[in-house]
């Protein structure tokens, strides 16, 4: 059995973060383990409060898990300080971990800054270039790069830009286009389209930390890097389609569509 590792904050609702990574590493088979970078206080309207775990404790999280147990791919998400950014880079590199996806979350869907802005460097020179694929929504995307994406062409340009920036992969998550939903993935050379019917439903919770996890599974597996986004973007559209309401606000996907 595959071991991932997911390194990102609690969500108390548990459809995002930590808890959807989990649920996903366990729907498609594999064994689960998680370094927690912070503790959000949040539901399916909104994050009311977050607490960074100290980076000292990152790291001891870290270490625990590479030196006892072979990891097979790592998922980072929510890591809202520089300083966590800088002991989760070097640990990764003192123990050559490898399928490593960054996910990199910004700002919630409610609009609350889960990255301090003075990170967000830290995040680009450190993070970005011990990335096997980077997984950016169009927002996170003009983030990093300074653009403003409207279209198709805007997301290639900018998955050259970030591609510049160190990752050996950028997939330009195009779910908030106006057109029909598309994500651009480049790897240095070529781009590929994944093209996907728009799910009408409210549930839409966690759906980026799904999708990355979810590629990290396929990586560990053993698949090519633009077959393994082809199998998570498939898990995660059946997982929108049997999505189920929860909650006053944005409910989650359902991770375990295929078991219940």
């Amino acid at each position: 059995m595959k071991k991932l590792l997911t390194i990102a904050g609690s969500d108390s609702s548990g459809g995002a973060g930590i808890q959807a990574d989990l649920k996903t590493f366990s729907s498609l088979g594999t064994y689960g383990m998680s370094v927690i970078t912070a503790i959000t206080a949040q539901n399916t309207q909104g994050v009311f409060g977050v607490q960074d775990i100290d980076e000292e404790v990152v790291y001891k999280q870290i270490e625990a898990i590479f030196s006892d147990i072979e990891v097979d791919g790592v998922k980072i998400g929510m890591v809202s300080k520089s300083s966590t950014i800088e002991i989760i880079v070097s640990a990764l590199k003192k123990f050559k971990a490898k399928n490593i996806v960054v996910d990199p979350v910004m700002v919630s869907k409610s609009g609350y800054h889960l990255l301090q802005r003075e990170a967000k460097k830290a995040l680009i020179e450190q993070l970005l270039p011990i990335a096997t694929i980077v997984t950016p929504n169009l927002f996170e995307a003009e983030e990093i790069t300074g653009l403003t994406i409207k279209d198709i062409k805007d997301m290639e340009k900018a998955g050259e830009i970030i591609h510049q920036m160190g990752p050996r992969f950028v997939l330009v998550k195009g779910g908030h286009l106006s057109e029909k939903p598309i994500d651009v993935l480049y790897d240095g050379e070529k781009f590929k389209y994944y093209e996907a019917e728009r799910v009408n439903t409210k549930s839409t919770h966690g759906t980026g930390c799904t999708l990355s996890s979810a590629i990290a599974v396929y990586l560990a597996k053993g698949y090519q890097v633009d077959e393994g986004v082809k199998k998570a973007k498939e898990y995660i559209t059946q997982a929108l389609i049997n999505a189920f309401p929860l909650g006053k606000g944005t409910g989650p996907v359902h991770h375990f569509y295929s078991w219940w």
